[in-house]
């Protein structure tokens, strides 16, 4: 069973990392489109659509199954997994970003530059290398 869900965790965090890959990229297309434009409400919607059916669910199904695995598998008191779970912390606090930007793109109310967007979108991949790097390598 372990090996299953350790899958399933697995699964998870390739649709969790789409997302946060994803929206940001999103955004930056975003900021060119006139407010209330077609174009505009088209990117809200995409926006709406891969946070709530994608990368929430996702996100939420990888804390379960990981602590889930981390408490049967006997690694919580790792320092590997110490370091990957405030890595993994950062990427939610990120998610929690990147919903309050969703809302405010819906509201017609963006508070950041496509630059800024362009640099944010960044932040999810260096914090994904470090997580599969503590995970395989275990390097402590």
């Amino acid at each position: 069973m372990y090996v299953w869900l350790k899958a399933f965790h697995v699964i998870a965090i390739i649709a969790w990392m789409a997302g946060m890959l994803y929206l940001p990229r999103l955004f930056v297309y975003h900021c060119e489109a006139e407010p209330r434009s077609k174009q505009s409400e088209t990117f809200k919607i995409m926006e709406r659509r891969l946070l709530n059916v994608i990368t929430t669910p996702a996100m939420v199904v990888s804390w379960v199954l990981g602590l889930w695995l981390a408490l049967t598998g006997g690694s919580y008191a790792s320092g590997w997994l110490q370091a990957k779970v405030i890595l993994v912390l950062g990427l939610s606090a990120l998610h929690g970003f990147f919903v309050r930007c969703v809302r405010d793109f819906a509201r017609d109310q963006n508070r950041h530059p496509q630059k800024f967007y362009r640099f944010i979108n960044e932040v999810p991949a260096v914090l994904m290398i470090g997580i599969v790097i503590l995970a395989i390598v275990k390097p402590f």
